[in-house]
């Protein structure tokens, strides 16, 4: 680190992504981090849902990292469960499908179909 202001700044940035990690009220992503997810990209991927809600100034999602889902052929894989709608589970979400889902599924309420793996009673 070289000031004062840059460590101000990283403690800013990780408080905001863990109000994220904590928030509870209008739904909640799951992002599955196994073995087979990290290697696919999970990593990736959980970034890009947290810089997507944040940007979007979203702070009533919460972000929970999870172990592997069992869907090791459609891995990087999110769950997102928004409040009064069934539970969706989506496959292959590199860090720009993330982002898709955060603007379309999360904010908008449109699920993306062409990455649903599951919806409903998970």
């Amino acid at each position: 680190m070289k000031s004062l202001e840059e460590l101000k700044r990283i403690k800013e940035q990780t408080l905001k992504a863990m109000d994220l990690r904590q928030a509870k009220n209008r739904g909640k992503v799951v992002v599955a981090m196994g073995t087979c997810g990290i290697a696919a990209g999970a990593k990736d991927t959980l970034m890009a849902v947290i810089e997507e809600l944040e940007k979007a100034n979203i702070h009533d999602v919460q972000v929970v990292q999870s172990g592997c889902m069992g869907l090791c052929d459609r891995e990087p894989t999110i769950e997102v469960s928004m409040k009064d709608q069934p539970s969706v589970i989506y496959g292959d979400v590199d860090d720009a499908n993330a982002r898709r889902i955060v603007h379309e599924h999360v904010q908008g309420g449109q699920v993306v179909a062409e990455l649903v793996i599951k919806r409903g009673n998970i």
